[in-house]
């Protein structure tokens, strides 16, 4: 039980201090700002492909009718797909917004890869200060009726298997991206230091996820204090590495617009923000897994001591600590298979490629936080065995006593 009040007069202060932190850093919202009209920082409206039919793309090119806004056409190689190929006019008709039920008419090259079919779903980019027959553009195919679906499916297998586990958890999903959308990333916008609102979100976040999924219980503080001490090593290193590796945070053309429409926010900050939430969800779950393990094992055997749980707990983290690291290692590869492709076709070499700033940010990222993640095996289970021991602490079996012969021809059995 005294586990259990140290455990608690560290969470307690923790929880207080991570609740004045989110009244204290609330935001009245994200700031406003003038649209620069690039990439994500523009107008948009649905709109829906009424008709498409066949033209000479020389005939397009001389009519004056704009292409579509996909980007993904090669330079270079159109002209000759003008003189000889087959284009499309598409016929577009804006659904939302002012200028509802206005048509406008663009050219899809042969060689792009989006290809625009009659009656598909599109979103379209809206720019007042341009001519009148130049202010929309298709710029995406919108594809929110099957990710509604997808989720939609996500739900319904998580409920069926979980049950009522399965309802918190999407529960506690919700909070997760409320707290992302209404604290983090509007307080990160208002300049507050992105590292102290991702400390104080991703522990609002972790606090009422774990609680609410698995229950206010010592199991779960467990878990909760693991998970505390493992974010903390891995804003440290974090910290350090970042400022010695000298990344900047500023990469790619999303980041790049961040930092022009606001340039006080710290870049490199953001970074580790980002380290610091990204590897709560997988620290989560090795620390809840590594937990439960401990308890069923004490369950199974209440006789086992602490040192025991640990060494059986730790056996069981071994597995999961190899899984976990290459999960991390494939997950930000397959994010970044594109950029990867593209140094191989330059023929790079592997220090090249690693010295660059956009591999070395997930490089520093991936290793920051797996070091975190193998802390968090030893650290949570040593104080799940440590806390279920103490609270029901094991008996070791009994040893039979050797029998002592005694005067007389009996046998007295000694006390030990």
């Amino acid at each position: 039980m005294h586990l259990r009040k140290v455990i608690a007069a560290v969470l307690i202060p923790f929880a207080a201090a991570v609740l004045v932190g989110l009244a204290v850093l609330w935001p009245g919202g994200a700031p406003a700002h003038e649209r620069t009209g690039v990439g994500f920082d523009r107008q948009t409206q649905d709109a829906t492909v009424t008709k498409v039919v066949e033209v000479s793309c020389k005939e397009a090119g001389a009519s004056g009718v704009p292409p579509t806004g996909d980007t993904s056409t090669a330079e270079g190689s159109s002209a000759v797909q003008q003189e000889k190929g087959t284009c499309k006019r598409a016929t577009i008709r804006v659904d939302s917004g002012d200028d509802k039920g206005r048509t406008f008419t663009e050219i899809v090259q042969p060689d792009q890869s989006r290809q625009l079919q009659e009656g598909q779903k599109v979103v379209v980019a809206y720019e007042p200060s341009a001519p009148k027959d130049l202010q929309y553009s298709v710029t995406d195919v919108n594809r929110r009726l099957p990710m509604a679906l997808l989720a939609g499916i996500f739900a319904v297998a998580v409920v069926v298997v979980g049950r009522l586990r399965g309802v918190m958890a999407l529960v506690a999903l919700a909070i997760s991206f409320m707290v992302l959308n209404f604290f983090i990333l509007p307080a990160i916008l208002q300049g507050s230091n992105p590292l102290v609102v991702a400390v104080v979100g991703a522990s609002a976040i972790m606090l009422i996820a774990l609680y609410l999924c698995h229950g206010l219980s010592a199991r779960t503080s467990v878990a909760v204090l693991g998970t505390l001490i493992s974010l903390l090593l891995i804003g440290i290193l974090g910290s350090v590495f970042i400022d010695w590796a000298a990344l900047t945070g500023n990469t790619d053309d999303n980041t790049g617009l961040i930092h022009g429409l606001y340039p006080t926010i710290d870049m490199s900050g953001l970074l580790l923000a980002g380290i610091i939430i990204g590897s709560l969800g997988v620290l989560d779950d090795v620390t809840v897994t590594q937990t439960s393990a401990v308890w069923e094992l004490h369950e199974a055997n209440p006789s086992m001591g602490w040192r025991g749980l640990y060494r059986a707990g730790i056996r069981i983290g071994r597995d999961h600590i190899a899984s976990v690291v290459n999960t991390l290692v494939l997950a930000y590869a397959g994010a970044a298979l594109p950029l990867l492709l593209l140094f191989s076709i330059a023929q790079s070499s592997v220090g090249t490629v690693a010295n660059s700033e956009l591999v070395a940010e997930e490089i520093v990222r991936t290793l920051v936080g797996s070091i975190g993640l193998v802390a968090s095996v030893p650290v949570t289970t040593a104080l799940a065995a440590l806390v279920v021991s103490a609270d029901r602490p094991g008996t070791e079996p009994a040893i039979e006593a050797p029998v002592v012969p005694a005067r007389g021809g009996r046998g007295r059995r000694r006390k030990r």
